[in-house]
C-alpha cells in the first residue's frame, strides 16, 4: 500500500450507491483498525456502533432531522455507518480494567511497570478532570484519533467514506442509549462505495501549499 497516494486519493463522498455493499472480511478488517488507533496513555475512551443493515442506519438517520437533512441520503444510502462515541468519564474500574488487560497482553514486563502505568495515566486523567476541566473534550480529541485511522484505512481498503459531526447528538444518544451507558456521540462515519450523484468524486482536492503549512525549525 502507498500510504501518501491514498490519502491524496481518498475524498469525502457525497453520495453512496444503496446497492453496493461492503464485504464482510473488509468490515472486520476496518473494525481491527478501530480497535488499534493509538489514544493517549492508551486510554481508549471509545466505543464504536456499527450500523450494517437498513433498520439500524434508520435509527441513526433520525438524528439527521431538521436542519442536518443533507446528511439522511448518505446514512440511509450507504452499506455502513459507525457511530464514534466518546466516554464521558474514565473512572477507577475503567481504568482498572485497562491495566488488566494490558497485563494479559504482556505489557508489564518489568518490574512495577503496572503500577507506573496506573500512576501515568491517572496523572493525565486528573489533570484533564481537575485541572483543565476538560476531560469530556480531551476523551472526544481520542476519537478522532481513531477517525483518522479509519479513513485512511478504509481509503486503502478501497471504500469510500464521509465523516460527519452534522447530526442532533442529543436525539442520537437518546435513540441509542448512549448517555445510560456513559457515553456520547462525537462523529459519524458512512461507508459503501460511491454513486452516480457524488458530485465531489470530479472535483479536484484543495489543500493550502506545503510552504503554508510547514515550518521547519
Amino acid at each position: 500500500m502507498n500510504v501518501l497516494a491514498t490519502a491524496q486519493r481518498r475524498y469525502t463522498t457525497k453520495a453512496f450507491d444503496a446497492a453496493r455493499r461492503i464485504p464482510d472480511a473488509t468490515i472486520a478488517e476496518l473494525k481491527e483498525l478501530l480497535r488499534h488507533a493509538p489514544s493517549s496513555v492508551n486510554s481508549q475512551p471509545w466505543h464504536f456502533l456499527i450500523a450494517g443493515d437498513a433498520a439500524a442506519r434508520e435509527r441513526i438517520a433520525k438524528a439527521t432531522q431538521g436542519g442536518y437533512g443533507y446528511n439522511a441520503s448518505k446514512i440511509l444510502d450507504a452499506s455502513h455507518v459507525i457511530v464514534l462515541a466518546a466516554r464521558r468519564d474514565l473512572d477507577e474500574a475503567f481504568l482498572e480494567h485497562l491495566l488488566d488487560q494490558e497485563e494479559r497482553d504482556g505489557r508489564f514486563q518489568a518490574e512495577g511497570a503496572r503500577e507506573g502505568q496506573r500512576k501515568s495515566r491517572a496523572g493525565y486523567v486528573a489533570l484533564h478532570r481537575d485541572e483543565l476541566k476538560d476531560l469530556p473534550h480531551w476523551t472526544q480529541k481520542q476519537v478522532y484519533l481513531a477517525l483518522g485511522t479509519l479513513l485512511l484505512g478504509a481509503g486503502a481498503l478501497g471504500v469510500d467514506a464521509t465523516p460527519m459531526e452534522g447530526f442532533d447528538q442529543q436525539l442520537l444518544d437518546a435513540e441509542l442509549g448512549l448517555r445510560e451507558k456513559g457515553f456520547t456521540s462525537v462523529v459519524l462515519v458512512a461507508l459503501g462505495y460511491r454513486g452516480q450523484g457524488d458530485f465531489n468524486a470530479g472535483l479536484p482536492k484543495s489543500r493550502l501549499p506545503a510552504d503554508e503549512v510547514f515550518t521547519t525549525l
